[in-house]
Parts: C-alpha cells; structure tokens; sequence
C-alpha cells in the first residue's frame, strides 16, 4: 500500500521534526586532562660552563651535552655527578679539588673524579686522591686520554635508567643451555665443543665416562681440551687441605698403667700445690738467713718457722689425714 496515495491513513513523519517520544542522550564527559609526571633528568649530559675547551667535549657523540649552571663538572644523572682533575694541575694547584669537593658536599649520592693520568710520576698523587676519595665517598675513575674520559661519561649516563638485570649474568632456561653450560665450565672449551661432544656420545654420562682416546676423536677437540675435561669430571671434589688432614690420621690415645681416676689426679695436683708453696717459702727462709751476716749464737733458741710454712704444713697434714 502506498502512503501517498490518497484515502491513505497511516501518518507521516517529517525528516526534520523530532520525535517526541525518544529520549535525550546524555552528554558526553569529556576527561580532564593530566599533567604528565615530570622526567627524572634531562636526556643530556649537563656541562659546567668552566668546561669549555675541555678536549673531552668534542669526543662525546654518542649522547648529546649541552651548558648548564651546575656546581658540578658534569652532570649525569638524577643524583650522579662528575668532577674532572688533571694531575698536571694537580701538582701545581693542590688545594683545588678540596674547594671543589667542599662545593658538593650533600648534593649528589655518585659522586665521580675524573682524573687525567698525563704525568710521568703519578703514584703519589694518586696515592693522596685515594686518600681524599675514602674519606669524603668520592668515586675515582683514571683515564688515560680524552675519547676514555668521554666514554665514561657517555655509559654512566646512557645506565642511568637501566635496571639491574642488565648486568645480572643470564641463568639458563633450558635442559641444553644447562648442558651446555655445565661442559663449558673447563677452560679453553666453548660452546662449539660442546655441542660436538653431546652428538658424538649422545648423552653427559656417556660423555663423562669415555677414555681420553675416545675424547681425542671428537672434531675439535686437542689434547689440551681432552685433559682438562678429563680432569674436571674425574678428579675428587675435596681441597687440597682436607687430603692433608685425613691422609695423616691422628692416632688413638694410649691407656697408660698410671692412669687414675680424676679425683685421684686432683688430689694429687693439690698436694703437689701445697708441697710447691712450702718449698717457696724454704727457699725465701734460707735466703734471708744467708743474707744475715752474722751466725746464731749458742744456747739461743731456734727462730720460729714462718707463717707461710707453717699455714701449707697444716693444710698438707689435713689433706693427708
């Protein structure tokens, strides 16, 4: 049936008037927008302005540098800095790196001294910046050309985000990285050799309990890699102090027929205690009778014996009773 016609009743809608009984959309919330956190440094190595005509600065390519007004040389981190000291200057302005050091104190955690090895006799003033190093936490870096300062500079700040793992030794994930790993712990043999030796025996235990001639016949393998292999999987695992101690066995104690039980042997000990002390005082006695100058006269009584003697006589004449 066609609308149009007429005697036609279905009505009809026009394009632009609304349709009353649709409801209204809700508006659409745009996000407010938010401040990006702030980098932890800038991307590039900050120079000191008293840098300038440093031979080191034509030598940085790989990171871009740029001036700055920093109480440091350098600037290669969030909190790590660096200092450039020539032993040349050294020598003829000593106090100069003290003002320097004074200058940083608090506000760097790595604090770094480039120093320009460019004199003959260096030991000591190396010895004193070792020195002043340890005790005012400074790190000391030598170097013996401009393009090796550079450089130094170019991998503090090129690691200055790495993580740790980038210099964590990479564990092996698999059966044959362990393998691999396990044969290549003998010097002078790689990876190559190891591969060659597991296809040639088909497993470790074969690998281990081969003869050296049988060893020699894997490609690649010298007489050198065969020695040390077979060393490595045959010797003992002890050190060489614990073979000295356990080939000399110490001998078992020998009963002897004197032997008593302890509280003989300490009854002894204090007896022996007491005749030691009163023979102590004896000798005190004789000696101070042989220093009298003159003999005892006749008809006088005998001196008494000291206390000392006669205090140890008791204690011995009580032990034995």
């Amino acid at each position: 049936m066609d609308p149009q016609r007429p005697g036609n009743s279905l009505p009809t809608r026009t394009v632009d008037s609304p349709a009353s009984d649709t409801p209204e959309r809700p508006k659409v919330q745009q996000p407010k927008p938010q401040a990006l956190a702030n980098r932890s440094g800038p991307s590039s190595i900050l120079v000191s302005t008293r840098q300038k005509g440093n031979p080191i600065l034509s030598h940085i390519k790989l990171i871009p540098w740029e001036y700055a007004d920093i109480p440091a040389d350098y600037v290669v981190g969030a909190t790590t800095c660096a200092m450039f000291l020539s032993l040349k200057y050294h020598r003829l302005h000593p106090e100069y790196i003290y003002a320097r050091v004074k200058q940083l104190a608090g506000k760097y955690n790595l604090r770094l001294v480039l120093v320009m090895v460019d004199i003959q006799n260096h030991e000591d003033s190396l010895r004193e910046l070792s020195k002043t190093s340890i005790i005012n936490n400074l790190t000391l870096i030598l170097c013996w050309s401009a393009p090796e300062a550079a450089h130094y500079l170019e991998l503090y700040k090129s690691s200055e985000n790495a993580q740790p793992t980038a210099i964590r030794a990479q564990q092996p994930q698999t059966y044959k990285e362990s393998l691999v790993e396990f044969v290549t712990v003998p010097r002078s043999i790689n990876k190559s050799d190891a591969a060659s030796l597991i296809s040639t025996f088909g497993s470790l235990q074969n690998a281990i309990n081969a003869q050296p001639e049988q060893i020699s016949a894997v490609p690649g393998w010298g007489e050198k890699k065969v020695q040390q292999w077979c060393n490595a999987v045959r010797e003992d695992f002890r050190v060489e102090g614990a073979k000295k101690s356990s080939a000399v066995p110490r001998p078992p104690p020998v009963a002897r027929a004197d032997d008593r039980p302890p509280q003989d042997v300490e009854e002894e000990d204090e007896e022996e205690a007491i005749l030691r002390a009163v023979l102590e005082e004896s000798r005190k006695t004789a000696a101070s009778e042989a220093a009298k100058s003159s003999a005892p006269r006749a008809g006088q009584e005998p001196e008494e014996m000291s206390d000392g003697i006669t205090a140890a006589l008791a204690r011995l004449r009580e032990n034995g009773g």
